[in-house]
């Protein structure tokens, strides 16, 4: 758990960039910070591995204060993934990725595996690409070895700054479903900077919106979507996005089978896929579980998270989040 407390950040020309912080990032989910430019998300994500380091205020990690945690030994601990992905280009992908666990005196043979076993997680075959040099891979490839060098040290910790942003489209599109699915094999804590509504309300189990260095309110997807704190959050959120997953609301589930995970497993709820999303939203809530199980002619074909439901919801006819 990572925990601010009073967290002010005033800089030497009197500006505020953070005004009187106080926060907590969960455990083992994606907390996407999302706000205007300016608006200090940047600011706050610096703090926890004290690249910015705060003028009033405390920040802890699992309720150790890293005020006064050495910096070196602090940032090796936690994995960071920067929007201009940042490999060296004289060096091979192998190295890059290394990197990390060189500098914490890893056997060769642990390097090795270790890099082997991260590069298949993202897709990459590590056969064709550990001698590559980053300027034979894409934009997209890139940025896939910028996301397993920030793993390669096992963090429990990731901070991820605009990482998709440089990228096109189709890129961003493909990095951010693979992102989700890749949190589920890692389950790290990662603090995901955006200025992209749409990425945010994707990939993101905790929303954190700010404006002018405070935060407007935090929440998952689903409780800004149904219930923005001001007019500030439903704007930036966007009005035809909450009018969309409203008109949605009884739209049935068997339409949206295939934006619903089905290699899932596990005794959750079911639910029929004849079932509207408004009764999904509500079944789900009071169920206390973290996924519902999709029943048609009398078999499970889905299975559905909050995310999926609000993802599915929000307008896959209109090229929304799809």
């Amino acid at each position: 758990m990572i925990r601010f407390e009073n967290v002010t950040k005033r800089f030497p020309d009197g500006t505020e960039a953070l005004k009187d912080i106080s926060l907590v990032l969960p455990t083992h989910q994606l907390t996407a910070i999302i706000g205007p430019s300016g608006c200090g998300k940047t600011t706050l994500m610096k703090m926890i591995n004290k690249l910015e380091k705060p003028t009033e205020g405390s920040i802890y990690i699992d309720e150790k204060p890293i005020n006064d945690m050495d910096e070196v030994q602090l940032r090796r601990s936690i994995g960071y993934v920067i929007q201009r992905i940042g490999l060296f280009p004289h060096m091979t992908i192998s190295d890059n990725v290394a990197l990390v666990p060189k500098l914490l005196e890893w056997s060769k043979e642990k390097k090795e595996e270790r890099v082997r076993e991260l590069l298949q997680l993202v897709g990459l075959d590590p056969g064709v690409y550990m001698e590559r040099y980053p300027l034979e891979l894409s934009g997209g490839q890139q940025q896939r070895v910028g996301v397993v060098r920030a793993l390669a040290g096992d963090p429990n910790i990731v901070l991820m700054d605009e990482p998709f942003s440089a990228l096109d489209p189709i890129s961003r599109e493909q990095l951010q479903d693979e992102l989700r699915n890749l949190q589920q094999t890692i389950n790290k804590t990662i603090v995901f900077v955006t200025h992209d509504m749409d990425e945010a309300l994707k990939i993101a189990d905790t929303i954190i919106v700010m404006r002018a260095g405070k935060v407007e309110q935090t929440g998952t997807p689903q409780q800004l979507i149904d219930n923005p704190a001001n007019e500030f959050v439903q704007n930036f959120i966007g009005i035809e996005r909450i009018s969309q997953k409203r008109t949605f609301g009884e739209r049935k589930l068997v339409e949206f089978l295939d934006i619903f995970t089905s290699d899932w497993s596990g005794e959750f709820e079911r639910i029929s896929a004849e079932s509207t999303f408004e009764k999904a939203f509500a079944t789900l809530d009071e169920s206390d579980q973290d996924y519902l199980a999709i029943i048609n002619n009398d078999q499970i074909v889905a299975y559905a998270n909050e995310r999926d439901l609000l993802k599915a919801a929000l307008a896959k006819e209109m090229g929304v989040l799809t």
